[in-house]
């Protein structure tokens, strides 16, 4: 199995995403550690993963935008695994829409320091132990919005392209230490976020929800949503030795709706 031996630890792993990618890593035999701010969400997949595949496995209450809340979990999975992390998936995040004349600073801060400063917090905690190792992977979930932007999501697609800031940046400072840095973007992706998102537009367009989602789905060439499954995959090749030689990037799972 591909990921035997190695111990993950999943961000915003009660649903969507983050719960693909803890399924993904268990059936190749990864431990997992899930986090989220509902203890029910991340206690079931805990419990999904480790009943379906066998591996150990931990659910660990945790808001990433509190750096005591975010120590206190990688101690907590420390107690539990003996180790910390091989792979770390930094995967929570908000997105909220609102013209930018509208929005204002609270809105603002709740993109940088959720989507962001997790990443930061949560790096910050597990990388002194992959670099003693000598081995990591470090996976951030950002957004084809972190390379475009788009109209109504100025904090979010700033939030985003902070991400890849800080990816491209730290992959080439731990490049040579066997541990490699690299972000994932998705374009719309069929989850509860984006369902929130249809809610949003019904609500400030007049629109039904099936045409809202005909509109989402039409911004990719392929005329749907991605899903959770097909962003688990690439973590997966990643977060692998046959992804060993991947840094540094910042990958698009959209359909082709961007193209660089």
């Amino acid at each position: 199995m591909k990921l035997e031996n190695k111990l993950a630890f999943i961000t915003g792993g009660g649903r969507g995403i983050g719960r693909a990618i803890a399924i993904a890593f268990a059936r190749e035999g990864a431990a997992v550690a899930v986090t989220a701010r509902t203890r029910v969400q991340v206690e079931a997949v805990a419990k999904e993963v480790a009943d379906q595949f066998g591996v150990d496995s931990l659910a660990l209450e945790c808001d990433v935008r509190n750096t005591g809340w975010v120590n206190d979990a990688f101690a907590l999975a420390l107690t539990h695994f003996g180790r910390g992390p091989d792979i770390l998936v930094n995967n929570a995040g908000i997105a909220e829409s609102e013209l930018f004349i509208k929005s204002d600073e609270l809105m603002w801060e709740r993109h940088l320091n959720t989507n962001l400063g997790g990443t930061f917090r949560c790096t910050h905690a597990a990388l002194p132990e992959m670099v003693e190792r000598g081995w990591g992977r470090i996976i951030n979930i950002a957004s084809i919005a972190g390379k475009t932007g788009a109209p109504y999501v100025s904090a979010y697609a700033a939030s985003k392209h902070g991400v890849l800031g800080l990816t491209r940046s730290l992959a080439l400072e731990v490049a040579a230490q066997g541990i490699t840095v690299n972000a994932i973007c998705p374009g719309y992706v069929d989850t509860e976020m984006t369902s929130r998102g249809v809610e949003n537009i019904v609500a400030k367009t007049g629109k039904s929800a099936e045409d809202a989602l005909t509109t989402l789905k039409k911004m990719s060439p392929q005329n749907r949503l991605v899903t959770a499954e097909e962003v688990a995959a690439l973590a997966l090749l990643l977060a692998s030795e046959e992804g060993r030689g991947i840094n540094g990037q910042a990958i698009n799972v959209d359909g082709g709706t961007v193209l660089f």
